[in-house]
């Protein structure tokens, strides 16, 4: 699965990029190198990223599917108790 960015993110991404080079790099990145490093960084690490976030999310769901049961219990045959609580 390629991991893309919508065009105002990847313009973001790389002005943060070039910002980062500018303060703390002794060369600056020209908008093809930032380019060519988001891609990069898009193909190398970004599916470790959205692995660990398809996790996360599968782990919290998990958790609340688990509960499902305590939260929308509802009690069966509660006819006789009920009839027999008002006499």
């Amino acid at each position: 699965m390629t991991i893309e960015l919508t065009k105002d993110a990847r313009n973001d991404a790389l002005t943060s990029l070039q910002k980062y080079f500018q303060q703390n790099m002794e060369e600056p990145l020209g908008n093809i190198a930032a380019g060519g490093l988001l891609d990069f960084f898009l193909e190398e690490i970004g599916p470790a990223i959205y692995n660990k976030g398809v996790a996360d999310a599968q782990k919290h769901l998990q958790m609340r599917v688990s509960e499902l049961d305590i939260e929308v219990h509802e009690e069966e045959f509660p006819y006789w108790q009920r009839k027999s609580r008002r006499k």
